[in-house]
């Protein structure tokens, strides 16, 4: 199987995992980011063995997020090279550091889940530490986000309506980030600018991914400016 398929099949499948792990969290009550820690700790008290199912997706979506972004270099690196450009190294590097970002926040969930007994500083503290890593993680976001929209809509492998999602997103969870110490006081609306720019950014992966999948065998071919690719399969 070529690289860039299995690639469009991991960004499928880590948008379908995180949203997965969301959909089993948040019903449950997974508390937002703002929320007093006394309430987070009862929470992650309360419902540790459902913290622990959601959890044990988590090195999976890391995985299918570092395939994805290591199939999207490959497929627009030579139209790069070309050009003397790199923006696909940037998206890259933020896939990485999203994973590595996050498995921060997946491990202060974990250890909430497992010291809620541990009196009510040790929760502040790491209820604190979960709501900065996990507002912050909007940055790298951004920038995958940014860089393979970037990288892919001139090497003509995605369309420039995806590009235009991706730059949305980027700016939302970067616009996020910026102000994560307003987030994380109080739970509060501005959460909600972090949370359209993730749904984006779902959608965006799926997108992506599947146009990836569609690539031809050889090097991407930029079609006209701003248009599609003219080699890719419309399948």
């Amino acid at each position: 199987m070529r690289f860039s398929r299995i690639g469009g099949a991991a960004a499928v499948g880590f948008a379908v995992t995180i949203a997965t792990i969301n959909l089993i969290m948040v019903p449950a009550g997974l508390p937002p980011a703002g929320t007093d820690a006394g309430r987070a700790a009862a929470f992650f008290a309360a419902d540790g063995r459902l913290v622990g199912v959601a959890s044990a997706l988590a090195p999976l979506a890391w995985i299918l997020a570092t395939l994805f972004g290591a199939a999207a270099v490959t497929a627009v690196r030579e139209s790069e090279q070309a050009r003397q450009e790199a923006w696909s190294l940037v998206g890259f590097a933020g896939v990485l550091l999203q994973n590595l970002t996050f498995a921060g926040v997946i491990a202060a969930r974990l250890a909430l889940a497992r010291s809620a007994g541990a009196g009510p500083q040790a929760a502040a503290a790491l209820w604190a530490w979960h709501d900065a890593a996990f507002t912050l993680n909007g940055t790298f976001l951004a920038m995958a986000l940014a860089g393979l929209s970037v990288a892919g809509l001139r090497a003509g492998l995605i369309r420039p309506w995806l590009a235009a999602l991706g730059a949305l997103a980027a700016v939302l969870q970067f616009t996020s980030a910026c102000l994560a110490f307003l987030v994380i006081e109080r739970a509060g609306p501005l959460g909600l600018v972090g949370l359209a720019g993730w749904l984006a950014w779902v959608v965006w992966l799926v997108a992506y991914g599947l146009r990836l999948a569609g690539a031809p065998a050889g090097p991407v071919q930029p079609g006209g400016p701003g248009g599609p690719a003219a080699g890719l399969r419309r399948g």
